[in-house]
């Protein structure tokens, strides 16, 4: 077995211990480089989208009512917990009408009275949780607008 000298002439290295010494630091600098690239190949959470539909009439019961629906699309790394849908009737004093919606269930809501010719304006939100500890992350949609 074949030693060499180290600053310290009383302790000699043998082939056999530089090589462990140059496997587990190789194996430190690979095991540290991979982690760093997993950790940044991670995307942030962003959230779920949302769809809002334009105003339409629908007749519910024999009385016709505008209507509107605030819908989940996809989540990545989310789980939606609400959804809001408004309309309201421009000219109007009141502030119109909104429904919601929890978990993947749409929100829509239905706004009377219906009068021919009047144009009402659908707006949205979606909120979903996402993140640990959990956040609330809302995306507004609209408005959508419609002459009915």
């Amino acid at each position: 077995m074949r030693r060499f000298p180290v600053a310290d002439p009383h302790r000699c290295l043998t082939i056999q211990s530089m090589l462990r010494v140059c496997a587990v630091g190789a194996l430190a600098l690979v095991s540290l480089g991979s982690s760093v690239a997993v950790a940044a190949a991670e995307p942030e959470p962003t959230g779920c989208t949302y769809s809002l539909t334009a105003p339409s009439v629908v007749n519910v019961a024999g009385v016709d009512m505008v209507t509107a629906t605030v819908d989940t699309g996809a989540c990545e790394g989310a789980v939606t917990f609400q959804t809001v849908a408004c309309i309201a009737m421009d000219g109007e004093s009141s502030p119109g009408r909104c429904a919601q919606g929890s978990g993947i269930v749409p929100a829509q809501v239905f706004f009377q009275p219906y009068r021919p010719g009047a144009t009402y304006t659908a707006t949205g939100r979606g909120c979903a949780a996402t993140g640990n500890p959990p956040q609330k992350v809302c995306s507004e949609n609209g408005p959508l607008t419609a002459t009915l």
